[in-house]
């Protein structure tokens, strides 16, 4: 098996050992990770390329934040869905992530819905939780995301499991019609990791 499969197949278990390891060992994303406790946000994950692309990074021997173009947090906070409330909470973690080599984006979920169709074009039901929102991701190799809780424990929410992200194998997440999306995402996941098996849409 090449080396870079070594956990491809190795079940629930000994894949969430080896992202914790993943994660722990990366100075940026456990920075971000207990910022944003610290920020004490409603439902609050770090999830997206910073987490999968960082595992084949250290998978297939890169630099560990190559090809990651920011940071990704979601939080769910329904009590006030204008632009106006998230603009407060984006303005105010600014100044927080400030000094990180990428850029920190934050949204609220709950927002999603009321911005998602002008910008895609299609319709997009209200999340009820940030995990919906994961759970509607182009691909389901990168429905992941990550939380630190207030005893230092890594949280992981993998509604479709590890092991897609493990054996370098990208599918598509019909749950949304995202094909745009996952066709993009991929196209650029191959120009850095060749590895990469992509199942069409």
């Amino acid at each position: 098996m090449a080396a870079h499969l070594r956990y491809s197949g190795r079940g629930k278990a000994v894949q969430a050992a080896a992202l914790e390891k993943m994660v722990r060992a990366e100075p940026v994303l456990m920075e971000v990770l207990t910022l944003a406790r610290q920020l004490a946000l409603p439902d609050c994950w770090l999830v997206s390329g910073a987490i999968y692309n960082s595992v084949w990074n250290v998978l297939t021997g890169r630099p560990s934040l190559r090809g990651v173009k920011d940071i990704d947090l979601f939080y769910f906070d329904a009590k006030d869905l204008s632009y106006e409330a998230e603009d407060v909470v984006i303005r105010a973690a600014a100044p927080i992530f400030a000094h990180l080599p990428l850029p920190v984006e934050i949204r609220n979920q709950a927002r999603v819905h009321l911005w998602y169709e002008r910008r895609f074009g299609q319709p997009y039901a209200p999340l009820r939780t940030s995990r919906e929102a994961i759970d509607r991701f182009a691909s389901t190799t990168h429905s992941v995301g990550l939380q630190l809780d207030h005893r230092d424990r890594l949280l992981v929410y993998a509604p479709y499991g590890l092991d897609e992200m493990f054996s370098f194998r990208l599918t598509p997440n019909r749950a949304q019609d995202n094909r745009r999306t996952h066709e993009a995402k991929a196209a650029r996941a191959l120009t850095l990791w060749p590895e990469l098996q992509v199942e069409a849409w």
